[in-house]
Formats: structure tokens, C-alpha cells, sequence
């Protein structure tokens, strides 16, 4: 929004505004923009969740020390997704297709865990949305996005499958675009959501990756750049830089808040959309495999519980204590912190790899 009136401005009435043109500088604005909203609605949205009783329900068969949490405000999500929808619109070029494209799917998962956490804690409905209106709802959107970049997409590398650490496979994937895509949103919203189970654990790698992501995206969407890489060049998708930096601002204004010990909880609205927002990205900057690498603790806390019910079910044993993965660290004896922070170093790590294979090709 501001950037086609910064246009306007430097033809009509200063030159010096052609400034907001650059694309650095806007990401960094997002970031702050996003950032300061947080930071600055954050407590009254605490004190609101507070007042009206929207706290945080803790299940007596997981860690002990899980139960002094009971009662914490819950659905903080919402704090995130106000600060990125604003930042974006703010700072972001809204005449790019991709741009409203991750917007909506974001705001539509969030919009989905909205109402399961409203079901679950205004409500007082235990089972929230159910399973399958869930599943079935996030089916709706992912394979709308993905219908939506197949038919949109302008040449054949924005639809191609990238395989890292090579320069010249590219798998052709035709129709099969879709279901790919479809796959890497909603599984990634779920792996978030499962992840999202101590306090800051799920917050820091999302923004760990999406500021990775940024950096893919400015690379794919600089001709130049891409040319040197010998990544795919895909036109427009620049401009998600914009949107990860509103992720990585509104991200960290929230840890301020949902830091050890946590005065509030991201709840499905905020865990649902995250995790549906680094997939869409992957998909437009084409780093879907990459993802599965830089997201790679979303990844093993998803396959923990997956293991942990296929071995249930079908030898009647548990593999770990408790699924997700991080609660069965806990029930080793790991304090909360240790766990949230070596999960963060973890993330650091993969997300490192994820960005060599932006020269090691």
C-alpha cells in the first residue's frame, strides 16, 4: 500500500521517495512494523484473554509440571496474524498475485484455528472443531492455493521440483504440482501445530525459518542473483521478503510474551497459520525439499507421533514416553528450558544447511 504511494510521491512530489522502492528496506520495515504492533498490543490482548476466562486447559497425563500452566491465556495466535496482515499490507507490492496468495492462505488456516480454539476454550467443547471438519477445511484451502499456482504459474521452472545440492535436476512434476503442494501446506501447518507444545518451542524455528526463506526468496526473485545461484528465477517472488520479515517481526514481538515462563500460549490460530505460511512460501520460491530440511524439528515431532500410533495400534507398545517428541524429553527429566533451547540450536543448525545449498550446488 505504501510503496504505490511512495510511487505516486516520488513522480508528484519529492524523487527522494523512490527510496521505499528497494526491497531491503521494506523487508526491514516489515520486520519492525510487525515487531512494534506486537510488542505494543500484546498486553492488553493478555489482559483480555484474561478477563474473559480464555486460558489454556493441561491434560493430568502429561509432565507434572505442565499443570501450573493451566489457565494461561490461550489463542496469543491471533497477536501474530494481526501484526503480519498489517505489516504486509503496509510495506508489501499488493499488486503481486504471490503476495496475496500466502496472505489469504495464512489468514485462512488461522481463521480455521480460530475456530477449534474457540470451540475448545469459549465454548468448553473438549473435542473443538472435529478432525475431520478440520482436516476437511484445510484441505479446501491448501488445494485452492495450489490450484491457484498451477494455473497462474508463467514458466516451467514454477512448477518444477528442485532438488538440492544439484544444478541441473529438476523434476518436471505436471499435474502432480498440485497434490505436492497440497501436501507440503497442510502437512507443514500440522507439523507446526504438533510442535507448538512448550513455551517458545514452536515460535523461534518458525521464524528462524522464514527468515531463511526470505533470503530464498529475494535470490529466486532477482534475476541476477538466481542466474549466479543457478536457482530458478520466478517473477514477483521477491516480494515475499516483505512478508517473511512481518513473520520473523511479529514472531519475536510474540516470544517477548510466550518466552519460559509463558503469559500466553499461541493456541491452533497462531500455530495453524504459521505452519501453513512456510509451506506456501517453500512452494513459491520452490524449496519444498529445503523446507523439509530447515524445518526438519517440525518434521521429527510430526513423525514421533505418527511412529507413536502406528506402534500402539498395531503392537500395543509405545515407542516413546509421550508424542510429541519434546514430551518425552520432559519425561526423561529434562527440564522445560533445556528442551525449548536445544530444539532452538537444532533449528539453527538445519537451517544452516538449508541455506548452503544455496552455493553448494
Amino acid at each position: 500500500m505504501l510503496m504505490i504511494l511512495a510511487e505516486w510521491l516520488t513522480v508528484n512530489v519529492y524523487t527522494g521517495f523512490n527510496v521505499f522502492q528497494y526491497l531491503t528496506l521494506r523487508a526491514i520495515l516489515g520486520v519492525l512494523t510487525a515487531l512494534l504492533i506486537a510488542l505494543l498490543i500484546g498486553p492488553e490482548m493478555i489482559r483480555r484473554l484474561t478477563l474473559y476466562q480464555i486460558g489454556q486447559y493441561v491434560r493430568d497425563d502429561g509432565p507434572q509440571s505442565h499443570l501450573s500452566k493451566s489457565g494461561t491465556p490461550t489463542m496469543g495466535g491471533a497477536l501474530i496474524l494481526v501484526a503480519i496482515a498489517v505489516s504486509t499490507l503496509l510495506w508489501a507490492d499488493l499488486r503481486l498475485h504471490q503476495v496475496w496468495v500466502v496472505l489469504l492462505v495464512t489468514l485462512a488456516f488461522g481463521l480455521i484455528g480460530w475456530v477449534d480454539d474457540y470451540r475448545k476454550l469459549v465454548l468448553k467443547n473438549s473435542k473443538g472443531l472435529p478432525a475431520r471438519s478440520k482436516y476437511f477445511w484445510q484441505s479446501v484451502v491448501g488445494l485452492s492455493a495450489a490450484c491457484v499456482l498451477f494455473f497462474t504459474a508463467q514458466t516451467p521452472a514454477e512448477t518444477q521440483l528442485i532438488v538440492p545440492f544439484f544444478k541441473t535436476v529438476a523434476i518436471e512434476l505436471g499435474w502432480l504440482f498440485i497434490p505436492l503442494t497440497y501436501i507440503v501446506i497442510v502437512g507443514s501447518s500440522n507439523a507446526v501445530n504438533l510442535t507448538d507444545g512448550l513455551d517458545g518451542l514452536a515460535i523461534m524455528p518458525a521464524v528462524m525459518v522464514a527468515g531463511a526463506l526470505g533470503v530464498f526468496a529475494y535470490a529466486s526473485g532477482h534475476v541476477n542473483f538466481a542466474s549466479y545461484l543457478e536457482i530458478p528465477y520466478v517473477a514477483g517472488v521477491g516480494e515475499l521478503v516483505v512478508f517473511c520479515g512481518a513473520i520473523v517481526g511479529a514472531g519475536l514481538g510474540f516470544l517477548w510474551y510466550n518466552a519460559y515462563p509463558a503469559q500466553v500460549f499461541m493456541g491452533d490460530v497462531g500455530a495453524l497459520a504459521l505452519g501453513a505460511a512456510l509451506g506456501v512460501i517453500a512452494v513459491l520460491v520452490r524449496q519444498e525439499l529445503v523446507l523439509l530440511v530447515m524445518a526438519g524439528i517440525f518434521v521429527l515431532e510430526t513423525i514421533s507421533v505418527i511412529l507413536q500410533v502406528a506402534s500402539f495400534k498395531l503392537t500395543g507398545r509405545r515407542i516413546f514416553r509421550m508424542a510429541p517428541l519434546h514430551h518425552h524429553y520432559e519425561l526423561k527429566g529434562w527440564p522445560e528450558p533445556r528442551v525449548i533451547v536445544r530444539f532452538w540450536i537444532m533449528t539453527v543448525i538445519l537451517v544452516l544447511i538449508g541455506l548452503a545449498t544455496l552455493k553448494i550446488r
